[in-house]
């Protein structure tokens, strides 16, 4: 079976037109005169702007578009464009508003020069009227497959010159594009993209489940036979498939949008089925990761409002007067807020123990501690767990020893222990004033043993020597870093 790319050009059901360097028309095909009131014999070798005149700033963002796509020779979108067009006499004649979308395509040369630029346009006029009527802000993707764009060549008086050019214009478009033959649905044509889909294998002159034997019992072929049958156009969005070539391992997951439109010959009998869509994989994924990152903040908001009222709830219950039960629950909050801050930087995938540690102690002053270890990457629990043990041991520091002096300072070390599998974090201050083991435990020093001991599954050990505060913290090293 021979394509004829030009009749395919004509019955694509989205708007279409071709313009030289000079924005002269070159072809458009039917759905783009019945947009624009003009027939292709009224069109071809006028320029654009003379007979859609704009000089206003829809005007220009045209203009503008046109000169990107020359000069760049690189691919243009204008999502959203008001832009009037000469109403029919018969109609009443003046200027019509209308709204679009536009995609403008390059199409070069054998020497790489933009020859021609391919405009894909959808009035999307309706729904700007819909939206303005229900007062609903304007959503891009109503707009199903903005991005298909064609390319194509200059009209050619030789047919057969004129055929190539249109092949040229499916092979290298960048949505999908197949054509399929015959009620086996034999693959007569796939471009580029069509064939990056499916992992470039030789599929032209195969049925369908021959050529790609994963599909079948993926609802597909069925949908296929449905149309080749009935005649009636199919369409889906965001659809799933599992592809799987000879050298994959495992199947591959990818989401496409399509439309399947029946061929039909000279006679009005169905030869084949034309297959259009535009892979939707990454932009599935990238929502499947935002719709999972939501539930995670909306379960971390939750734990985190529990763990501010629980220190709330601590602090005025422990405080000896209100100055000081203010004065702790707001460095304790900020304690936390700073542990949030670390990980909103990793988008809340995990934090570095040395981050936490600097973060912590960078206000007393660099030459006031030492800190080393290896690199350890926690989990946004440990983080957030071990930030406010850190702010508790500082604080107490600060009140009561090394920190609370001019000559004290303080060493941390945390190593992995490969043989009990444990996170060990040292603290050991020098030079400070001599400390004893306190007379009752507060809240802090609680809230140290509830968070280590029954969050973390860990150990702590406190030391009050002569000289100085020290302790041992120990964590399954799983638990911290999974």
């Amino acid at each position: 079976m021979t394509v004829d790319f030009e009749l395919l050009f004509q019955e694509l059901s989205s708007p279409y037109m071709v313009l030289d360097r000079q924005l002269c028309f070159v072809t458009a095909n039917k759905a783009y005169e019945r947009a624009t009131n003009r027939s292709c014999d009224e069109l071809v070798g006028r320029n654009v702007f003379d007979l859609f005149p704009n000089e206003g700033e829809s005007g220009q963002r045209l203009k503008a578009s046109f000169k990107r796509v020359l000069e760049t020779g690189e691919q243009d979108t204008l999502a959203y464009i008001p832009y009037d067009i000469p109403r029919p006499e018969s109609e009443g004649g003046g200027m019509e508003q209308r709204y679009w979308t536009a995609v403008h395509t390059p199409l070069a040369d054998d020497n790489g020069a933009v020859e021609f630029i391919v405009q894909n346009t959808v009035d999307v006029t309706d729904l700007v009227r819909l939206r303005q009527a229900a007062h609903l802000p304007f959503r891009l993707d109503e707009v199903r497959l903005l991005e298909r764009a064609r390319e194509a060549e200059r009209q050619h008086q030789d047919l057969h010159a004129e055929s190539e050019n249109f092949r040229r214009l499916f092979q290298q478009a960048p949505s999908l594009i197949a054509v399929l033959s015959g009620p086996d649905h034999v693959f007569t044509f796939a471009n580029d993209a069509y064939m990056r889909l499916i992992g470039e294998r030789a599929i032209l002159g195969k049925p369908l489940t021959e050529a790609l034997p994963e599909i079948e019992g993926q609802g597909y072929v069925e949908l296929l036979d449905k149309v080749y049958r009935t005649g009636k156009a199919v369409s889906g969005e965001a659809g799933r498939a599992l592809l799987q070539t000879e050298d994959e391992e495992k199947p591959r997951e990818v989401f496409f949008d399509f439309t399947y439109d029946p061929i039909r010959d000279e006679d009005g009998n169905i030869s084949g089925v034309f297959v259009q869509g535009m892979d939707r994989t990454e932009a599935v994924r990238t929502q499947k990761r935002q719709r999972l990152l939501l539930d995670e903040l909306n379960h971390r908001v939750k734990n985190t409002l529990a763990t501010v009222q629980s220190i709330a709830s601590q602090t005025m219950r422990t405080a000896r007067d209100l100055t000081s039960a203010r004065e702790d629950l707001e460095s304790r909050i900020i304690a936390l807020s700073n542990a949030h801050n670390i990980l909103s930087v990793q988008e809340w995938a995990n934090a570095e123990l040395s981050a936490l540690v600097n973060q912590e102690l960078i206000a007393y002053g660099p030459e006031r501690y030492v800190c080393k270890g290896s690199w350890v990457v926690l989990n946004p629990k440990t983080a957030i767990a071990l930030a406010l043990v850190l702010h508790e041991i500082t604080t107490n520091a600060a009140k009561y020893g090394a920190l609370s002096t001019a000559e004290g300072c303080v060493r941390i070390e945390w190593k992995v222990d490969l043989k009990s599998g444990q996170l060990v974090i040292t603290w050991q201050e020098e030079s400070g004033p001599v400390v004893k083991q306190p007379d009752y435990k507060g809240f802090g020093s609680r809230m140290i043993h509830r968070v280590v001991e029954g969050e973390l599954d860990g150990e702590f050990q406190a030391q009050f020597d002569s000289g100085g505060y020290s302790c041992r913290i120990a964590i399954p090293y799983e638990v911290a870093v999974q």
